[in-house]
């Protein structure tokens, strides 16, 4: 990678004002500021209740912001489709009910497809896609370089769905953020929860590093950060980490105008008339002390999604096997000591990806990267999120596990989440979002709360 590229460098992440204190009470705390508890912050706050958000750095400044800003329905698991229908839904009307500019635009999304198993892995999926009613067409090649001008020859197989989108990931939360504290919400920055307290076995407020805050619901939204908040409490959260990655490339280039996934790559187009990239079907999967503890909940997506995974063995497992699991109320935790995860992004996968995009769109050869990160996914075992009340945990709701889909069905997570913490009729089925379809937390949910708070 050249020295003139930043890297580490979100480019434009736009900032939200924290609330000078904590508030004393709060029907719902939320913790983690990122798209799945703002949102839910911003669906409870539309309904009246009170909510107060924690986040231990700043809004978004995780994957939130390091996402590819794809808004799309396409090659969605079916359990997940109803979600990120409704989700796009919600998209199209966020300016008009809440006042939000998160640079959305419904411009479609593609897939183009050279080798036999990217077109068996399209076939298959453009079958849900039409199952569901999506406005979805299989394109010939002629037909993708006539939606794609300037795509090279050897395409002979594409999807287009004509309502997926794109939005901006440094000025979409932060603006579900504001909206939220238009309607109410108040929103803590820079402010680590430590743990939930409960009274009778039900929660009756959080402790964070700034003192105590008396609440009944405790909203978990804390992404990678999730299984261990929540371990700590004695709730078992099966949840791994991928690390990923993307780049902002510039340059006189008359590009797609539509977001465009090729088997090396995906890029979209930027308000600010730049591109973003990312490597497309492949993630890293570090091996870590959980990766055994979780073996058995993880084998089957393992041996269905091996080539979209390259494990590693390297620092994530010794940084995993010193890293405190349990600690009191009163201790300094983890999460003060990294209040941003801001990991190193492999140049590898960047320069993979962009020599497959410039390979696609010759238009691309005289492009230069400027930017690069990395991010870190919260993967669930089956890659669909979880947004479920904990039966044997009164009051602790978990909104996690979003498995990389996060920013598109972002919206409909929040709604979903306020929907169940409310007692509403929900608008999607939460039922393939349960926390116990696992197999280790159906064993733990028998078990109830395992760690007791302290004055119990």
């Amino acid at each position: 990678m050249h020295e003139h590229v930043k890297r580490g460098a979100v480019p434009s992440l736009n900032r939200v004002d924290s609330a000078p204190s904590i508030p004393a009470q709060s029907d719902v705390v939320i913790v983690g500021g990122g798209i799945a508890g703002i949102s839910t912050a911003l669906f409870l706050a539309e309904k009246g209740i009170s909510v107060c958000v924690c986040e231990k750095g700043e809004v978004a400044a995780e994957q939130s912001s390091r996402n590819w800003g794809w808004t799309r329905q396409m090659g969605r698991d079916p359990l997940e489709m109803p979600l990120t229908i409704q989700s796009l839904n919600l998209w199209r009307s966020l300016k008009s009910r809440f006042g939000i500019k998160a640079g959305y635009r419904e411009t479609g999304i593609a897939y183009v497809c050279q080798k036999k198993w990217e077109i068996e892995q399209a076939q298959s999926w453009a079958k849900t896609g039409q199952e569901h009613g999506l406005p979805l067409k299989m394109l010939n090649g002629a037909e993708i370089e006539a939606l794609l001008p300037g795509i090279s020859s050897g395409h002979s197989f594409g999807l287009h769905t004509s309502s997926d989108g794109r939005a901006e990931p440094a000025l979409a939360v932060p603006a579900f953020a504001k909206a939220a504290q238009e309607r109410g919400a108040v929103i803590v920055t820079n402010c680590a929860v430590r743990g939930i307290e409960r009274t009778a076995g039900a929660v009756s407020g959080v402790v964070t590093e700034h003192g105590s805050i008396k609440c009944s619901n405790v909203v978990v939204a804390g992404g990678v950060w999730s299984r261990l908040f929540l371990g700590n409490a004695g709730i078992h959260l099966p949840q791994l980490n991928l690390v990923a990655t993307a780049a902002r490339i510039e340059g006189d280039v008359e590009g797609p105008d539509l977001p465009v996934g090729g088997a090396t790559y995906g890029i979209r187009k930027r308000l600010d008339g730049g591109y973003t990239l990312g490597p497309r079907n492949i993630n890293i999967a570090p091996i870590v002390p959980d990766s055994f503890r979780l073996l058995l909940d993880y084998l089957p997506v393992f041996m269905n999604s091996w080539r979209e995974l390259r494990l590693t063995f390297g620092h994530e497992f010794f940084s995993e096997l010193k890293q405190r699991r349990f600690w009191s109320n009163d201790a300094r935790t983890e999460f003060e000591e990294k209040r941003t995860l801001n990991p190193p992004p492999p140049d590898w996968m960047i320069e993979s990806a962009f020599k497959g995009l410039k390979a696609a769109f010759p238009a691309f050869r005289n492009a230069r990267i400027t930017h690069t990160w990395g991010g870190v996914i919260d993967a669930s075992p089956d890659g669909v999120p979880i947004i479920d009340a904990v039966d044997y945990a009164p009051g602790v709701y978990i909104a996690s596990g979003l498995s990389g889909h996060g920013f598109g069905a972002g919206p409909a997570v929040g709604q979903l989440m306020a929907e169940i913490i409310s007692g509403d009729k929900t608008t999607v089925d939460p039922q393939p979002f349960r926390l116990d379809r696992f197999r280790s937390t159906r064993k733990r949910k028998s078990q109830g709360f395992v760690i007791q708070a302290e004055g119990e």
